[in-house]
């Protein structure tokens, strides 16, 4: 087998490399890496119907022949490799000093590796679809910045040319390319990402920098586009210095964060969510003057911000929409009918489309019981009293305190209209006090109760050997929320706000071990599993404690931001906080950190409202882009719910609605693994109920069925008890039985043209595919078997898997096939008869296909009861051989 490799962090250069050499090697496997930048997955994810490259988890095992490594000379080792495995480099990057001279190398001096590819491709005359040719013009376009960079040759222009000959789209190729950044922008760039300010108003993250750019000719605007798509926060805004004086470009992605307000008030403006300002001193400034007129500037827009962040819950979010509203002369009797019909306490009194004022159940109540007589207009509170919808909950409690009125109606800021009406108890509601996140202490206990002593004590010694070198660690995601669930796992990594090689080594040289560091990522593997007991002395625990407690290798993963210098460079990678690291997790309530070091042990940090939704019982994304970005979270979201007990919220829900297509762009091998996970959960039948109820599974194949019998199968599955006589495998294809019976249940009954469409959708595995083939087929004959002799059923069954045969056995309401079943693994297939083939051949026949005709003749008579001797079964030998003769 040959394999096509290239570098962690693939940019379109990387992938359309691997794309050419596979044109030119079509019997190779195009190996995707781990990681690949943004618009490289986005690309991937879009095209990957049309594009070969295969996941690492669907490579062959195979013997390894032949590597291909195209814009890489580093090279990843794979299983099925050898010392007699002949390596390939096709790079464009400088030889390295320490390349092994056993390689065949390939070199160019071109702006992109794609342009000795294409080379090749044209010279053998390879043909090209139009969506390759767009792969490969992806690959040159960014990896030479649209061929403005002085690295760029003749040759990367040629191969352009090729490739727009050959169909190459220049519109999907603008889509997914980054736009390069100039040298005096990069610059500029790294030295606004190491001084953002981060402010959280009403629940918005809005990042602040401020910079020296006076040695930058070109537009700012690029390197706020830049930023906003790396750090995705809901505004940016950028202050810099300029020769033209201090100039302001603002973005936006959230309707709270106005900020063409923001620059309105600078003296610019723009849209809501991009805008930009101009502010000229009133003299000409340098050095320090013109830095402290910056500073100033930053701080009175700091200042301002609140004014220009509509709150996150405001008046809309509290209102009941459509009240119903009193005229002046409506009777009093008419009033109290109202009130009694609908429940309300107030009502806004309207003439002529403008509130005079307000009616409440007290005053109704006290006219009835005097018998009055009365018109709206006598017993309502007078006023004009109205809120907008758009109004903060500050504003909504000074106004009725102010006005004393307990319901307020709400219109709307455009047409003035009323909209709705707003209460005290709404108001009460949502001022009360939110639930305060649980203590160090509690967190402390909630681990000791919940870690074995040796595992724990680990935590506490990584926590002190942090301290010591003032490192913030620590751990996030499913451990924190499922610690604080009640229901906590022992596995977790370690993320390091600093170096998280530096700490793994430190811990090897106290405690011993091996690190297995990433550069380039600043990630290392601290393996432990040799000198486990060691560690367990080291740690002073008393009494007698398991060493097994200890895991085998602990990850220590840096908090970071990735980013890059330019199109096709690979990745700078700098230390990021532990927020931003967090930001890039699929739901809020796996956002969830909990740090380690020295006083800070057992501090929750929830930066993305994690906590809130855990309380809530909310599956949430963490912005509405989420599904775009990987659609199995689909999948997930529902995996989560129906675990946890919780619900989807609506907005989510919406984004799931409006995200279902996006299935179709999605390998069969990752939605597999997906439904894998969900049936090795002990409430797969619910999830998947839920999954047919969303439209999910219809969305990954129309056939895939769901009704309540099956629900009802696979729920039987959870209680049933398989007898041992079954003689059942434990694992079947990678997947464990219950999964493997799951799938059995499920899909079995289907025809077989059915099935085989949707197992080739979800590429399944071969011996999954024939188990269920063949219990498709099981399912159809089993009915006919219902007055077969034992013989016919033993000659039908026994061509059938255990596996098969079980899972039919569970379909199967009718008792007598069930006992049929039953019979034939615990008797029938045992049956035999004495004579064997050897004897056949000793008693003068010779090897012929009577062999087996014979053996069957007295299997099956054994089977119907016609022999039950051994005398028997000589006396129908003989009948038999010489009906031969």
């Amino acid at each position: 087998m040959k394999v096509i490799l290239t570098h962690e962090q693939s940019d379109m250069d990387a992938l359309a490399s691997q794309l050419g050499a596979w044109l030119l090697w079509p019997d190779a496997v195009p190996l995707l890496p781990h990681n690949i930048n943004r618009n490289g997955k986005r690309f991937v994810k879009t095209f990957s119907s049309d594009l070969p490259y295969v996941d690492f988890k669907d490579l062959p095992r195979e013997p390894v022949d032949t590597i291909i490594l195209v814009d890489t000379q580093s090279m990843i080792t794979l299983k099925g490799m050898s010392e007699d495995t002949k390596v390939l480099v096709y790079d464009h990057h400088p030889r390295r000093e320490d390349l092994d001279p056993d390689w065949e190398t390939h070199f160019t001096n071109a702006g992109s590796n794609t342009s000795q590819m294409v080379a090749m491709i044209r010279e053998k005359e390879v043909a090209l679809t139009p969506i390759q040719a767009t792969t490969l013009a992806l690959g040159l376009y960014e990896d030479t910045g649209s061929f403005t960079y002085d690295s760029t040759t003749a040759d990367d222009l040629e191969a352009a040319g090729y490739c727009i000959r050959h169909g190459a789209d220049l519109d999907i190729v603008s889509e997914f390319l980054y736009p390069p950044l100039s040298a005096d922008q990069r610059r500029l760039y790294e030295r606004l990402l190491k001084n953002i300010d981060t402010y959280q108003i009403e629940d918005q993250t809005i990042l602040a920098v401020k910079a020296d750019a006076m040695d930058v000719q070109d537009e700012i605007s690029s390197v706020a586009h830049k930023m906003r798509d790396v750090l995705n926060p809901d505004a940016l805004l950028l202050l810099v210095s300029t020769t033209q004086g201090i100039r302001l470009v603002a973005r936006s992605t959230s309707d709270q964060v106005d900020v063409s307000a923001i620059a309105e008030a600078m003296g610019g403006g723009g849209h809501k969510r991009a805008a930009s300002a101009l502010i000229r001193p009133d003299s000409h400034l340098e050095g320090e003057a013109l830095q402290h007129f910056l500073e100033l500037q930053y701080q009175a827009m700091i200042d301002s911000l609140k004014n220009h962040v509509k709150p996150a819950v405001a008046v809309r979010g509290l209102m009941s929409k459509d009240p119903l509203l009193l005229t002046p002369d409506t009777p009093v009797r008419e009033a109290q009918r109202l009130m009694q019909r609908y429940g309300y306490e107030g009502y806004p009194v309207v003439s002529e489309g403008q509130v005079v004022g307000l009616l409440n159940r007290r005053e109704v109540d006290r006219a009835i019981s005097h018998g009055l007589d009365m018109t709206v207009d006598s017993l309502m509170t007078a006023g004009d009293i109205t809120i907008s919808t758009d109004a903060s909950l500050e504003e909504l409690q000074t106004l009725m305190g102010v006005s004393g009125w307990g319901q307020i109606p709400v219109t709307s800021p455009q047409t003035g209209e009323i909209v709705g009406i707003v209460t005290r108890t709404d108001l009460l509601k949502t001022l009360s006090p939110k639930h305060e996140r649980p203590s160090q202490e509690d967190v402390a206990e909630m681990l000791a109760r919940a870690v074995p002593t040796a595992r724990l004590a680990l935590l506490h010694a990584l926590a002190n050997e942090a301290d010591k070198v003032n490192l913030p660690i620590f751990v996030v995601g499913g451990f924190v929320r499922d610690l604080l669930l009640g229901r906590p796992s022992l596995d977790f990594d370690i993320v390091v706000e600093g170096d998280a090689i530096f700490f793994a080594n430190r811990l090897a040289e106290r405690y011993g071990g091996r690190v297995i560091t990433h550069q380039r990522f600043g990630t290392a593997k601290w393996t432990i599993d040799s000198v486990n007991q060691k560690i367990i002395d080291r740690l002073e625990l008393t009494g007698e404690v398991d060493p097994e407690q200890l895991p085998d290798s602990l990850d220590l993963i840096t908090a970071r931001t990735e980013f890059y210098e330019q199109p096709a460079a690979l990745p700078t990678v700098e230390s990021s906080s532990i927020k931003m690291d967090l930001h890039r997790r699929d739901f809020t309530i796996n956002t969830l950190a909990l740090r380690l070091d020295g006083e800070h042990f057992g501090k929750i940090h929830d930066y993305w409202g994690g906590l809130d939704d855990l309380r809530k019982g909310h599956i949430r994304v963490l912005h509405a882009l989420s599904f775009v970005d990987d659609a199995t979270r689909l999948l997930r979201a529902v995996r989560f719910e129906q675990r946890f007990g919780f619900q989807i919220e609506p907005r989510t829900l919406a984004l799931m609605e409006e995200s279902l297509p996006l299935l179709n762009k999605l390998t069969g091998a990752r939605i597999r693994h997906e439904i894998n996970l969900i049936l090795a959960e002990p409430k797969a039948p619910q999830m998947l109920s839920r999954l047919n109820d969303l439209g999910i599974l219809h969305a990954i194949h129309p056939a895939l069925p769901w009704d309540r019998s099956l629900e009802e199968n696979l729920q039987h599955l959870d209680t049933e008890n398989i007898d041992p006589v079954w003689a059942l495998p434990e694992h079947s294809d990678h997947l464990d039985i219950r999964q493997t019976l799951s799938y059995l249940l499920w899909l079995g009954h289907l025809p077989q043209m059915t099935l085989r469409s949707i197992t080739s959708r979800l590429r399944f595995k071969s011996d999954l595919k024939n188990l269920l083939i063949a219990t498709s087929k099981l399912v159809r004959t089993l009915p006919n078997l219902m007055d077969a002799s034992p013989s016919a059923a033993v000659r039908e069954l026994e061509g059938a898997p255990r596996l098969a045969i079980y899972a039919v056995y569970l379909i199967n309401s009718d008792p007598e096939l069930r006992e049929l079943l039953r019979m034939y693994i615990t008797k029938w297939i045992e049956v035999e008869p004495a004579t064997t083939g050897d004897d056949l051949r000793k008693m003068g026949l010779k090897p012929s296909p009577a062999y087996g005709q014979i053996l069957t003749a007295l299997r099956d008579a054994w089977l119907d009861g016609e022999i039950n001797s051994t005398a028997q079964e000589k006396k129908l030998l003989n009948e038999l051989l010489a009906e031969i003769e």
